[in-house]
């Protein structure tokens, strides 16, 4: 009896301070949200920004689990910062235990180490906090303390002690900008985020996509914002859709006034770090490729593709000059290495070189950037200023082995020019389809046994040319197009290809395919059943695979790139046969996509065509409903039989 009671007085014990501590009271209250891994109790965010920009950062988050998967997804927190521009300490961890009991876990025990990269290797490293094994209704509770920013900038790491803030001061000095987003796959209960500033120092702040509470106040010579959001339901995103950022909540803040300011700051770091000195080495070089060349238009193709070609994509820490600083040429000439910033860089100091007016710009591959100027960036690019007085984007980083000098597969994207006179942000244009068409034309001959022969001819330019030009290695190529024929009608046989020099530029690429497939058609009685080989998309757009279920939309969704495929197939047919079934399609046209199939046949001949084109990269919501019909009749073209009967 004596055992039972003082049981019931430690659980009495335990519960009576579960009520008094409003961490348990807080665990207690956000309950056990249905299909969710683990719970967000809170996540607590606070800056103090100092006159000189640099930042101090504490976050104190409770994460509450709820199954054994997300006792697993815990069990090791990452807290990832790069040496040369953060710094970032482990303050507390500890786990409160569903039976009431706690563990505090030795910060000793945090281990860091290098952090996982590919293709750039710029020192970035990790700290990782081994939390151990956690329950269904256990909690872990963590508070870090970070200062710095997240891109490197001028300073040398060399003889700096750990303890220096005044390498954490961020690259445009005095200035301060944040990036903080309200969204989560997983719910969170409350999220806070409070910044304070010297009271001279203004502060500009806009929320993207959804609501947040906001008040403002004073402590002492500071002035506070405070930014909150309860009861945050995990994102739910829809396939293809755009950048999460783009669609889900967000809160932007930057100390900067526009984005003319950032410009002028682009240009004068750059041009004051001497990135795009010409060397006497870049000088002959630039000679030698120019030679002949008899307009400033050919000189920057061949400058262009030179970069995109010779210098590889590899980004090795390199000291200074790493983030906004473009590397100097005479270092990425030597080294024939780089990554975006190193190549638009080269490209720029080639250009000048040249006798050509270039400068580098900033832009966001894959999401929007809005007009509160925090640094949403994560690519580099160069532009050139040409007789008129207009810019022209280049991107030597994206176009290896593609005609273009920009990428169409950045179009609808927002870039921010570094120049002398400064510039506001600005957006790609839509390249036309007409610039990206794809072309197949087949030439075929069935005979009475439903045994197909002829010869496929397959034509790109633009971002089409790129899809053909990049399908391996030459010497692979043979068995691509076998590959791709067998995927049609596995007893293809290829009975000769031809195609142009992949490396050649100067045309767009073509392929000719000799071919004969036994058994082709399907014989039914008098009657064989086929459906056109052209019609069947021998290298069908990447949008044709999107599934067609959802009826509506609610984000907006993009595609790899505008494009214009013409489809086209004549037709022989064995003697004495006759189409007695051709299937018929509506035509669709529209803002969104284009589409139109046609057969036309007589006794002995049958003929295919379709046009399917693209009109951009990105697309509204209200767009999908024609956008998914056109797909929806693009495939059943591809499907769609035709029978031809003896007569």
């Amino acid at each position: 009896m004596r055992k039972y009671w003082l049981l019931f007085w430690m659980l009495g014990t335990l519960l009576a301070q579960a009520q008094d501590d409003p961490i348990r009271r807080l665990i207690a209250e956000a309950g056990e949200p249905e299909n969710a891994r683990h719970v967000v109790v809170f996540d607590s965010t606070r800056v103090q920004v100092m006159e000189s920009g640099l930042s101090y950062v504490t976050v104190h988050k409770l994460v509450k689990i709820l199954t054994q998967e997300g006792g697993i997804r815990e069990a090791v927190q990452h807290f990832d910062y790069d040496p040369l521009s953060a710094h970032v300490d482990i303050l507390m961890a500890r786990i409160l235990r569903k039976d009431g009991s706690e563990e505090t876990i030795p910060l000793d025990a945090a281990l860091d180490h290098a952090a996982p990269a590919r293709a750039i290797y710029w020192g970035a490293r990790e700290k990782m906090l081994p939390v151990g094994r956690l329950h269904p209704g256990d909690a872990l509770q963590i508070k870090t303390f970070r200062k710095g920013f997240t891109y490197a900038l001028l300073q040398s790491s060399s003889g700096i002690s750990s303890s220096d803030d005044e390498r954490f001061v961020p690259p445009m000095r005095g200035h301060f900008y944040d990036i903080v987003p309200f969204w989560s796959d997983a719910p969170v209960k409350l999220k806070v985020y409070s910044v304070s500033l010297p009271e001279d120092k203004p502060l500009q702040y806009r929320i993207y996509n959804g609501a947040l509470t906001v008040w403002t106040g004073w402590e002492r010579d500071r002035k506070i914002y405070h930014f909150e959001s309860r009861d945050i339901k995990p994102f739910q995103g829809e396939p293809y859709m755009v950048a999460v950022s783009d669609v889900a909540p967000k809160l932007l803040l930057s100390t900067t006034r526009d984005w003319e300011a950032k410009s002028l700051w682009f240009y004068g770091v750059n041009e004051d770090f001497g990135s795009f000195e010409v060397t006497p080495e870049i000088q002959a070089r630039v000679d030698e490729l120019t030679r002949g060349c008899r307009s400033d238009m050919e000189k920057v193709d061949v400058l262009t593709h030179w970069v995109a070609d010779e210098i590889r994509y590899s980004g090795l820490s390199m000291g200074e000059g790493e983030g906004y600083t473009l590397h100097t040429g005479e270092m990425t000439f030597r080294d024939r290495a780089g990554v975006c910033k190193d190549k638009a860089g080269m490209l720029i100091t080639m250009l000048r070189a040249a006798g050509l007016e270039s400068y580098p710009a900033m832009t966001m591959a894959g999401s929007r950037i809005d007009r509160v100027p925090a640094d949403q960036f994560n690519h580099c690019v160069t532009v050139w200023k040409r007789g008129d007085g207009d810019y022209m984007l280049l991107d030597p980083t994206w176009v290896p082995l593609t005609r273009e000098l920009w990428s169409s597969l950045e179009q609808q994207q927002e870039y921010l020019m570094g120049v002398p006179e400064g510039a506001d942000l600005m957006t790609t244009p839509i390249s036309p389809p007409k610039n990206h068409p794809f072309t197949v034309r087949a030439e075929t001959r069935l005979d009475d046994q439903g045994n197909l022969t002829g010869t496929l001819t397959v034509e790109g330019d633009g971002q089409a040319d790129s899809r053909l030009r990049r399908k391996g290695r030459k010497f692979q190529w043979r068995s691509d197009y076998e590959r791709a024929l067998a995927d049609l009608a596995p007893r293809a046989e290829i009975l000769s290809l031809r195609f142009t020099d992949p490396v050649d530029l100067s045309r767009p690429t073509r392929i000719e395919i000799t071919f004969r497939i036994p058994d082709y058609a399907i014989k039914a009685g008098d009657a064989l059943i086929l459906v056109p080989l052209a019609a069947r998309h021998i290298f069908p757009d990447p949008a044709l695979s999107y599934s067609t279920n959802r009826n509506t939309r609610t984000t907006p969704f993009r595609i790899r790139c505008s494009q214009l495929l013409n489809l086209e197939e004549v037709l022989r047919l064995p003697p004495g046969y006759r189409v007695t079934h051709a299937p018929e399609f509506e035509e669709l046209a529209g803002i969104p996509a284009d589409f139109k199939t046609e057969y036309e046949y007589n006794r002995n001949r049958l003929v295919f065509r379709q046009t399917l084109s693209f009109a951009k990269r990105i697309y509204q919501a209200e767009e999908w409903p024609h956008f998914r019909k056109v797909i929806q009749e693009a495939n059943r073209a591809r499907t769609a039989p035709v029978i031809i009967t003896k007569h």
